[in-house]
């Protein structure tokens, strides 16, 4: 076979080397320059050659930046994200532009003033103009402006109201931006600018972007710093916030509860508690209930987070009840003891004080100690040394034995009369299910920086836990009855008994009860018969199947099952999700979206202003990664955004939903998933462009689900029929074939 050789001169198309990017270059009013970068260069020769193109002088005076809607400066840190295609402008310098709006902003123009603090909004995000700026002293000129130049135009607001309002909007959203970066301390600032960014959160109420941006600097006043938290506790008060959660502006709402949640979360252990006090008198709960949780529009991710964290920290005054150990001489203490006692048995007067009836009172209060269901029947205190639970198990018992007597008194009795041995010690069972609910609640622990898991039930009584134990009780005598359980081993039989109540609470919680009412008719529906059928059903899925016929099934079709879970896992990339940037103030997050092509070679990816709805088109995602570039996908502490000092303070639930594609030699896109189905979608989609195996939890869900509905349909012919273990023998041959008839 002939060898043919190309000619010479002949032109062979050769893929472009790998430090060469090809992009378009802009200049107002010259036409766009195409041109090819070698990244290998210096940026100043880039910059240089650019402006020798234009015929441009001090070529050190310019810079470039994206010419997109960010309109971020190019360093040489961040010179590795420009993508073939990209679209760039030549500027002036950061340090020459921060120089030029740091003078324009001082101008004596309102005019020209208002339009530099526009300007200035709009760079601050960029943080090589911020460390320009603020290396000018920027900060420090910003804060003089909150603090006397708005002095210096009330006379203007009159006749000017739009403009001073506009010109305090850009001025606080410059402040915002820049302190975002981190790179100036929130210590520095003075009792003055704190005094008057609180009193924006009552002169502005009407003005929602100054509001917005004077709530968004209080809480992170509060976050940032202990001394300032103080400060800002002293000029700030619940009072003046809570008007605020009562209009009909979410995004006001929102940063007025976090306002809250901060003042909440940095308080000091002893000043804590008044607090609440305080929180409880200004009816913060209905007012959030009414005006949030049952307002006519559906709860933001961002809301609800905040939910969340109130709901945290709202439990988390419970720690100090629960890990508060009863002390035995004290007789406060013990005199609850005496009221649970009294209120179940209504004991009469007490006998005389001599030695006699000292003996028979001794006796019968060992006697209803032990009805009370308590282990140690002459001192009962001392089934509260324990913790948790601690002294909360005891508060939660005489809450529901005075607010719910007749309910307390009936189980109490019931169980007292009963001679089967199947009686449910209350005593013990309360102090069990207050540690399982502390558990549930996760009473102790701080917030999550992602979490959106927040109960409406819990924010419709003041008592929301102690109502939560009162209905759960309830269940757990009811529960115990079911399974006809024993007090004989109370170990064995609390561990059986106490799975099922926990497998009913969590089911019912999963279903979000509007109301205590509803939740607990929820559980009304989850008997112990429903659970055994719900268990069973689920075991039938897994157990059916174990035969070695039906293994076999499984593993001849498990490659076809693998195969749809891929094609649906790489569909949603190819829909793509929205994620967030999270840092130091969650609520100025910024939102990024990613997406695969259709032909599943390209990732596609850029910045949004918003949380989008629906899908984003490719061809609005400025940044591309080929996926025959990735080297590997990591998670979790592997994420080089995890490994950065102080990255999201290690938070144990970002750190289960980050995840990383690492490509070229230094190259890396950080993600941290929105919930942790989105983190399985997208881990599982990039190993299977990878080639690798699908290794996610959802995986092995949807492996399971499938699998167990395609044996299911494939079985429907053979229903009620036994497979058995073993193929049936083939039989012998026989000893003649005169029973074959030839039809022809």
């Amino acid at each position: 076979c002939p060898v043919v050789l190309a000619p010479k001169n002949s032109s062979v198309a050769m893929p472009p080397p790998a430090d060469i990017v090809k992009v378009a270059i802009e200049w107002p009013g010259a036409f766009p320059k195409l041109m090819e970068i070698d990244q290998k260069k210096p940026l100043s020769s880039i910059i240089k050659e650019v402006c020798d193109g234009w015929s441009l002088a001090n070529h050190d005076q310019f810079a470039l930046q994206h010419a997109d809607s960010s309109n971020f400066y190019i360093t040489e840190k961040n010179r590795n994200e420009i993508k073939n295609g990209a679209i760039l402008r030549l500027t002036t310098s950061p340090a020459q532009n921060a120089q030029q709006l740091h003078e324009r902003i001082q101008s004596s123009s309102m005019d020209a003033k208002l339009e530099a603090l526009k300007d200035l909004a709009n760079y601050s995000r960029d943080v090589t103009f911020a460390q320009e700026f603020i290396n000018l002293d920027g900060i420090s000129l910003l804060t003089q402006m909150v603090e006397s130049g708005t002095e210096r135009y009330q006379k203007l607001q009159k006749i000017m109201k739009p403009c001073f309002g506009d010109m305090l909007s850009f001025t606080l959203t410059a402040f915002v931006e820049l302190m975002d970066h981190g790179i100036v301390s929130w210590d520095t600032f003075s009792v003055a600018f704190i005094k008057k960014i609180a009193s924006y959160v009552n002169k502005f109420a009407s003005d929602i972007s100054i509001l917005q941006r004077s709530l968004a600097i209080l809480e992170s006043m509060v976050l940032n710093s202990h001394d300032l938290y103080q400060k800002v506790a002293q000029e700030i008060t619940i009072g003046q916030l809570i008007p605020h959660l009562q209009g009909t502006d979410q995004e006001i709402q929102t940063y007025t509860i976090a306002v809250i949640n901060a003042l909440f979360l940095k308080a000091p252990d002893d000043k804590r508690q008044e607090m609440a006090n305080i929180l409880a008198q200004k009816q913060l709960r209905s007012i959030i209930l009414t005006h949030v949780i049952r307002a006519q529009r559906a709860i933001n991710n961002e809301m609800a987070h905040q939910l969340y964290v109130l709901q945290v920290l709202t439990f988390n005054l419970l720690e100090d009840r629960m890990m508060t150990k009863m002390d035995p001489q004290d007789q406060a203490q013990r005199d609850i003891i005496f009221e649970l006692r009294r209120i179940a048995f209504d004991a009469e007067s007490e006998p005389n004080n001599s030695s006699g009836s000292m003996e028979k009172r001794k006796s019968m209060y060992t006697r209803d100690y032990k009805k009370l269901g308590f282990i140690n029947h002459v001192n009962p205190a001392m089934d509260f040394t324990q913790t948790p639970p601690g002294m909360l198990a005891l508060d939660n018992m005489l809450y529901f034995a005075k607010h719910h007597q007749d309910a307390y008194i009936r189980i109490v009795l019931e169980n007292s009369s009963r001679e089967d041995k199947h009686e449910c010690p209350f005593g013990r069972s309360s102090i069990e299910l207050t540690k399982m609910l502390c558990e549930i609640l996760k009473v102790g622990e701080l917030p999550s920086e992602t979490c959106n898991d927040f109960h409406p039930m819990f924010f419709t009584h003041d008592r929301s836990f102690e109502e939560f134990f009162c209905i759960c009780i309830q269940l757990l005598n009811k529960t115990w009855k079911e399974m006809r359980a024993t007090s004989e081993d109370f170990n064995k039989a609390r561990k059986r008994v106490m799975q099922v109540v926990k497998e009913q609470i969590m089911r019912a919680l999963t279903t979000k009860p509007s109301s205590l009412d509803q939740f607990k008719s929820k559980l009304q529906n989850l008997s112990y018969t429903e659970i055994l059928k719900i268990r069973q059903s689920e075991r039938m899925n897994q157990e059916d199947f174990q035969s070695r016929p039906i293994l076999e099934l499984k593993e001849k079709i498990q490659p076809e099952i693998l195969e749809l879970i891929k094609q649906q896992r790489l569909n949603r990339l190819v829909e793509g999700t929205c994620f967030r940037k999270l840092n130091s103030r969650r609520r100025q997050d910024k939102f990024w979206y990613c997406r695969l092509s259709p032909n599943h070679k390209v990732l596609h990816y850029g910045d949004l202003e918003e949380s989008p709805q629906g899908e984003v088109p490719h061809d609005s995602l400025q940044d591309k990664l080929p996926v025959a570039d990735i080297k590997a996908v990591v998670t979790g502490k592997d994420c080089p955004h995890m490994k950065e000092k102080g990255a999201l303070k290690q938070n144990k639930e970002v750190l289960e939903l980050a995840f990383s594609i690492l490509y070229d030699s230094s190259g890396q896109l950080n993600f941290i998933a929105p919930d942790k189905h989105e983190y399985c979608v997208w881990t599982d989609g990039l190993n299977a462009l990878l080639g690798k195996d699908m290794l996610s939890d959802l995986t092995r869900n949807d492996l399971d689900t499938l699998l167990s509905m395609e044996i299911k349909l494939r079985l429907l012919d053979l229903e009620n029929i036994q497979i058995p273990d073993a193929p049936p023998p083939i039989p012998k041959e026989p000893s003649n074939y005169n029973f074959v008839y030839d039809c022809n």
